[in-house]
């Protein structure tokens, strides 16, 4: 048995109940039973429980992510355009499901669970930004996905809130992305900057060893 496949498979048949019912077991217990597997089959899949849904609910929709920027033609585009595609594409393929998302983030905004979010959220600007091609190894490794997972979290907060136009779309939502992600991008090259009118100042110890070493040559 693939046991992937039969997580996705749950996790697809649990979340119009989640709708309702929330992130519980009573939702995985039905969601079991629309996806037609034996009871069993719930405890062997997701042995965390609720928690373990919720994960895998986030790795289902990084997963969808990378798949729709792969078909988009991502290295075709600009740095920009991909951080971007890939922020907007996790969302457009969470939207059939936003109540199970709002409710989701409820559940992660309970202390025993910031553990988790902070994991779900690290793994998906993570898998943003290998799909945008960022190979840095560095400091800015950090950097770049504390700055996106700032981005992503304001932004999806943003479309919790929208109630989206008459076509089901977010224009409102895209348009706050794109000033998010302009201003994210702005960072770097601000840092860039302060590091090299820095690097031309005298240090103090600079200095210090000037003096020792002209005393030294007095003597």
């Amino acid at each position: 048995m693939d046991l992937d496949k039969t997580r996705d498979d749950i996790l697809l048949a649990t979340l119009p109940h989640v709708t309702f019912d929330g992130w519980t077991r009573r939702s995985l217990r039905l969601g079991v039973e629309d996806a037609g597997l034996s009871p069993e089959m719930g405890e062997r899949a997701f042995p965390g429980g609720t928690g373990d849904l919720v994960a895998h609910f986030s790795d289902w929709a990084d997963r969808r992510m990378l798949e729709r920027l792969e078909q988009a033609g991502v290295e075709e585009m600009r740095i920009r355009e991909r951080i971007t595609a890939g922020v907007r594409f996790r969302l457009e393929i969470l939207a059939p499901h936003k109540e199970a998302v709002r409710r989701a983030l409820a559940w992660l905004a309970l202390p025993l669970n910031g553990g988790l979010a902070a994991r779900l959220t690290y793994n998906t600007v993570s898998a943003i930004w290998y799909a945008a091609g960022d190979e840095s190894t560095d400091f800015n490794f950090y950097t770049k996905r504390g700055l996106l997972a700032a981005v992503l979290g304001s932004t999806v907060l943003y479309w919790i809130a929208d109630e989206g136009d008459e076509d089901g779309d977010y224009p409102e939502t895209w348009a706050f992305l794109d000033r998010r992600i302009a201003g994210v991008l702005q960072i770097p090259r601000y840092q860039a900057e302060v590091k090299k009118r820095l690097s031309r100042l005298p240090t103090p110890f600079a200095g210090l060893r000037r003096m020792r070493r002209n005393f030294r040559m007095a003597r």
